[in-house]
């Protein structure tokens, strides 16, 4: 029998949830999204669990992000047979990203505390997963981003939210370029709360029951590293405050910083589509209160993008074929027409998530 991809447990008065993938890195799927809003809502009306703490399996991560393969089988199927928007909510990975969405933003207000332990590599789903959470604990292995424009994709989980409301443009600079922050930028951009040193983990979680999750906490933080990302707040405030992509990379190349250049470099290697509709994206998260809604509005763009050519080559160029030499259309930035990117935005209807029509 294959062992659970989730494992549930109870430590005195403390939930314990392990993601148990570690060959994927704990890669998050359908089943294991709905096993856990399911075991969380029954702990919220257990008088006997006082705490929720989240950790991964293996040497490697929390969690890499969500099912790619089968994310790719269902974009292609949909740009093969010209599946539309609105039938793509009822797609493997429609109906994924709605339960997905719906875990992410019951988190953001649990009743308990969440801790969550983002030890190694913390992305895309894995952000979703932790970043919401009341106690969100980073280490010096710490690998935290949303790398999504990478694969034709837009960053979702809530991930505009969390970017858009970074220190300054940070939240652009990571978002455009996929960057990953260790344990300092996490803190600083507002992913993290607090840096514990991996070796005392272990001990964290040995103390967690029977105590108030915030003194054992307090008692094994350290002072967090320092954030290189917000040392270098000058270049990236500027460059980033522009109103399109394309004013962003024309200021990063001409900005005289080798780490403007490389950002630019990075950038113009994503997909044009997705960077456009990530910077839309960020910005009108900025102005909506509700992590509800952002999410209602990434439930929209995620769907949208099954239908689209740079999902699908993105995934086959850096996860099926890995010959990482995406071939995107349109290929540059001037040439994304802008009722591309306001498609993106279109409500889906009786299909929509609808998380902020709920609050």
């Amino acid at each position: 029998m294959a062992e659970a991809r989730v494992l549930f447990s109870r430590r005195g008065n403390v939930g314990e949830i392990v993601l148990n993938r570690p060959r994927a890195i704990n890669a998050l799927d359908h089943s294991m999204a709905t096993a856990i809003l399911a075991t969380l809502r029954e702990w919220a009306r257990d008088d006997a669990v006082h705490a929720v703490v989240l950790t991964g399996s293996g040497e490697r991560g929390l969690c890499a992000g969500g099912d790619i393969v089968g994310i790719h089988a269902d974009a292609k199927a949909a740009v093969e047979q010209s599946i539309s928007r609105i039938d793509c909510a009822q797609l493997p990975s429609g109906r994924f990203w709605r339960d997905e969405y719906i875990l992410n933003e019951y988190i953001s207000r649990y009743r308990k505390p969440y801790i969550a332990v983002m030890d190694g590599i913390v992305m895309g789903g894995g952000v979703g997963l932790s970043a919401h959470g009341s106690h969100r604990i980073v280490t010096e292995r710490s690998m935290v981003a949303m790398p999504e424009t990478g694969i034709g994709f837009i960053p979702d989980v809530g991930g505009t939210y969390l970017l858009s409301r970074a220190p300054g443009e940070v939240g652009t600079h990571l978002g455009l370029t996929t960057a990953r922050m260790g344990a300092g930028d996490a803190i600083a951009a507002g992913f993290a709360d607090y840096f514990v040193p991996s070796e005392r983990i272990p001990e964290l979680l040995a103390a967690l029951p029977g105590a108030d999750a915030e003194t054992v906490i307090a008692r094994l933080a350290e002072p967090a590293p320092e954030s290189e990302l917000m040392a270098q707040r000058g270049w990236i405030d500027t460059c980033y405050s522009a109103d399109t992509v394309e004013e962003i990379v024309a200021r990063l190349q001409r900005y005289d910083a080798p780490e403007a250049a490389k950002a630019a470099a990075e950038i113009v290697a994503k997909s044009p589509v997705a960077l456009k509709v990530t910077l839309r994206s960020l910005r009108e998260a900025r102005g909506v209160l509700e992590l509800a809604r952002v999410l209602d509005t990434e439930y929209r763009v995620s769907v949208a993008a099954l239908t689209t050519h740079d999902l699908v080559e993105g995934i086959r160029a850096q996860v099926v074929d890995k010959d990482r030499n995406p071939q995107w259309s349109p290929a540059t930035l001037d040439a994304v027409p802008e009722a591309l990117v306001d498609s993106y935005f279109v409500e889906l209807g009786d299909r929509e998530l609808g998380l902020g029509d709920r609050n």
